[in-house]
């Protein structure tokens, strides 16, 4: 703290996506296309879910009521502020606003990490144990389920906003991103942020490392499964049942870990930047793509729905 202004700042600075001026323009109609099709594609699931009755089950009710929704939050998290960011010359964040971001910004992403554990139980006992999965996953399960996400999702950003709540900010309110990430506010705090990073290290280390723990697992007690009666259309039959999660499950893991578990000294700014992108931006416009246009049911569904529509319109 030597040599620094004590001075308390009551706003930061964020410095956006690392583009050139003359590209700027180019990159918000980008942007903004990528937000209005995660808008509409997860608003699309959750209608057609609620409206085609054959789409009432567990699996259908993690993606429409939760996943769905908990990707269509985590986007707006961030979203709106870096395309308003994107034109206007001052792209300034209050400090309650920052701290309020980084709240449902953890709140949402940790409540998709633990919907992804409830689906892939979900898929797990539909193949492993097809006839008892309507007496396994009941309604009072799904039910737990979903309450134990969001109260854990809720503590876990709850306790790391009140810890950054604590630290001292001075002169340097500058924040290198383009939403108010908590790495990158710890290091311009000029606070003792040990107990923040020990937090970070054995808390957010058990929500991201068991959870996914918990998905390998249940996919290896499928290929266990699957091998012991091995016949071609039992494996197909398992890959369309769970192909479309294993992505979303592979991309969304895949740069979280890559940026926050596995860190190279070699990483620069913009290779953060940029992996965040993917998991904040491009996984939760992919989703609807991956749950729709890759699934028979969620097909169907739309084609049921569009000619029902289609009988109201022509009485």
């Amino acid at each position: 703290m030597t040599g620094r202004n004590q001075t308390v700042i009551s706003e930061f600075l964020l410095l956006g996506l690392p583009i050139e001026s003359e590209q700027q323009n180019l990159f918000y109609a980008l942007f903004l296309a990528m937000y209005l099709t995660t808008v509409l594609g997860n608003l699309l699931i959750i209608v057609l879910i609620r409206l085609d009755s054959h789409l009432h089950t567990p699996m259908y009710l993690f993606l429409s009521n939760f996943l769905s929704f908990s990707d269509l939050c985590f986007s707006s998290v961030t979203m709106p502020k870096l395309l308003q960011n994107m034109q206007s010359q001052f792209s300034s964040i209050l400090y309650a606003g920052c701290l309020t971001q980084m709240y449902f910004f953890l709140c949402f992403g940790d409540l998709e990490i633990f919907l992804l554990v409830a689906m892939a139980y979900d898929r797990y006992v539909a193949i492993c144990f097809p006839l008892h999965y309507s007496t396994i996953m009941s309604p009072k399960l799904c039910l737990s389920l979903v309450v134990v996400s969001w109260v854990l999702s809720m503590f876990h950003a709850l306790l790391h906003t009140l810890l950054t709540a604590r630290l001292c900010f001075c002169t340097d309110n500058v924040i290198p991103h383009f939403f108010c990430d908590m790495s990158a506010l710890l290091k311009l705090s000029c606070s003792d942020t040990r107990i923040n990073e020990l937090v970070i290290f054995f808390i957010g280390g058990i929500v991201v490392v068991i959870p996914f723990l918990l998905i390998i697992l249940s996919y290896a007690r499928i290929m266990f499964s699957i091998l012991k009666f091995p016949s071609g259309g039992s494996i197909w039959k398992a890959f369309s049942t769970c192909g479309s999660h294993l992505f979303v499950v592979s991309l969304f893991y895949g740069t979280i870990i890559g940026l926050y578990l596995c860190p190279s000294a070699n990483n620069s700014l913009d290779k953060e930047i940029a992996m965040a992108v993917m998991y904040t931006v491009v996984t939760p416009m992919l989703n609807p793509f991956i749950y729709s246009l890759r699934n028979r049911d969620m097909k169907a569904a739309l084609g049921r729905v569009f000619r029902k529509k289609k009988i109201l319109f022509s009485l």
